[in-house]
């Protein structure tokens, strides 16, 4: 997460800011504020998309801040429901009428079929939205996906 926001930072593509892993967990056990200043300095506003990952004890999904257009969404390659992150990402401070918040369909993107790239998926849904791009990958592309991240995490360079 830290390359595609890197990535965003030299103005390619739309402004990113992602959240660390432990986020998800900590809001929701302590609420917002318990997190508030975890995004000190930065002008949440501002930016264009804001990725939230989340670890639900042994499976990883992505919660997506789309401020451009007002929604919350929730992906998650197992296809569970995520409306519940989604009301939880929703801030008191947010005028909720205005926000769409909407978990993904299986339907909608692409799917694992085992139970081990959960975090791959979630890294390269982040990816294609942060670049605007259509989720064309599937779960075939996961051995190469793999390849490819230790490549990018030792180079710290985004291919």
């Amino acid at each position: 997460m830290t390359l595609l926001v890197d990535r965003s930072n030299r103005g390619k593509g739309p402004s990113v800011f992602a959240f660390n892993t432990f986020f998800y967990l900590k809001l929701c056990s302590g609420g917002y504020s318990a997190v508030k200043r975890w995004s000190k300095g930065v002008d949440l506003f501002s930016k264009d998309i804001i990725f939230v990952p989340v670890h639900l004890r042994c499976h990883w999904t992505l919660g997506v801040i789309d401020v451009r257009k007002k929604s919350i969404r929730h992906y998650d390659s197992l296809g569970q429901n995520g409306d519940k992150i989604c009301q939880v990402l929703l801030k008191e401070e947010l005028d909720s009428s205005e926000w769409t918040l909407r978990s993904m369909e299986p339907h909608e993107i692409p799917q694992q079929k085992n139970g081990s790239d959960c975090g791959v998926f979630t890294c390269k849904y982040a990816d294609y939205i942060c670049r605007d791009e259509p989720m064309t990958f599937t779960q075939r592309h996961m051995p190469y996906f793999r390849r490819k991240m230790v490549w990018e995490i030792l180079h710290q360079q985004l291919l």
